[in-house]
């Protein structure tokens, strides 16, 4: 069996060279309105240029599992959930005045410096903020145009189509309910719980595995609902009855312990591996499952650093490391560990019984251990 990296790698080198030749048309499209648009294309190929490619890679072996070849014309309709990802980081980053991304600064950082350098009219903030949305609708567009440009045949796309719109809303409810929790202040573990559904686990694996299945022809239309066969789906949608259940089964737990990872990385990452600075998520007062476990077995001073330090946009080192002291004095760490090797065995064991081909068994497996690995 080949290693979780080897997968990943796999598919990542192959997917790069299809964004790489997507953009540069899509360049020369944007230059074609002229010089001033330079920017905004180097920028979107800066924030491109980074990235696991999982979404890609789930939505391959998804394909591949359903008896789909290995053939180019999927890897470019993986390819454009890359574009989709990368819109939503943008727009991710404007709202939580996310100063970084991937090592470098955020979108809207770079074009409210370059307003700054320019000594250009109005407002830096606006500006910046104004170029982060426009690139990340345009992000957003291109995810429709390379898929349907991925020259895969037309009956494919249309059984795909449904499950990549679903997608799209989910993420959508999943981010509002993310800014609406911070801005109300709830922390519970279900509000937490269901934040991460639908803006990470059915996102970042379950609809990829769906959406490659359903261009193969293995569960058309299952968007919908739970995934289950036959429900909300188009009516004679699911063409191997189990194959959209399976993926939920195994799609739904990893994407869980996936989050879990990354909320322990936003508070005890090391930068030069998350491409953001340590303590991040603690300035920007995400409310993690993380904290929730965190805030429900909290002694009164551990919830006083909590309190103190949570959404502060000035915190230090010395508060970043505090803090990372009081979560692990709670046992939410350990709790968070614990939950994320339990889904993982989840995920694993649902592929035992799956309907899929062994080779993309076993790829699935080891996608499981790379997604949710300690070294971010």
């Amino acid at each position: 069996m080949t290693s979780g990296s080897a997968v990943l790698g796999h598919v990542r080198d192959r997917v790069d060279r299809a964004l790489q030749a997507f953009l540069g048309q899509q360049h020369d499209v944007l230059l074609a309105a002229g010089q001033d648009l330079l920017p905004g294309a180097e920028s979107i190929s800066g924030l491109l240029a980074g990235g696991k490619r999982l979404r890609p890679a789930f939505c391959y072996w998804g394909w591949r599992g359903a008896g789909g070849p290995d053939c180019a014309e999927i890897i470019n309709a993986a390819a454009a959930v890359e574009l989709l990802h990368a819109g939503a980081l943008v727009h991710d980053d404007l709202m939580d005045a996310s100063d970084t991304r991937r090592g470098q600064p955020s979108l809207h950082r770079q074009f409210e410096a370059r307003h700054a350098r320019s000594h250009w009219h109005g407002s830096p903030a606006a500006f910046g903020m104004g170029a982060a949305i426009l690139l990340g609708d345009l992000l957003l567009c291109w995810t429709d145009e390379m898929f349907h440009a991925s020259g895969l045949p037309a009956e494919a796309l249309r059984r795909g189509r449904p499950v990549l719109d679903r997608m799209r809303t989910e993420v959508f409810a999943g981010q509002y309910l993310d800014l609406l929790g911070q801005v109300t202040g709830d922390e519970t573990l279900e509000s937490a719980l269901r934040v991460v559904e639908f803006k990470t686990t059915k996102y970042t694996i379950e609809r990829p595995l769906h959406l490659g299945a359903a261009l193969a022809g293995g569960c058309a239309g299952q968007a919908p609902g739970n995934g289950a066969a036959g429900q909300d789906g188009p009516p004679g949608a699911d063409e191997a009855p189990g194959l959209a259940a399976a993926y939920t089964a195994y799609g739904l737990p990893l994407g869980l312990a996936f989050q879990l990872r990354d909320d322990i990385l936003g508070v005890f990452g090391d930068p030069a591996q998350t491409g953001k600075p340590a303590g991040d998520d603690v300035r920007e007062g995400k409310r993690t499952v993380l904290l929730a476990i965190a805030r429900k077995r909290a002694t009164p001073g551990q919830a006083e650093i909590i309190d103190r330090y949570l959404g502060d946009p000035m915190l230090d080192e010395a508060g970043t490391a505090e803090f990372r002291a009081a979560i692990t004095a709670t046992g939410a760490l350990a709790e968070c560990e614990r939950m994320i090797g339990g889904h993982v065995s989840e995920a694993i064991a649902a592929l035992a019984s799956a309907p899929i081909t062994g080779e993309a068994r076993d790829a699935l497996t080891e996608l499981a251990v790379a997604a949710t690995a300690r070294n971010g």
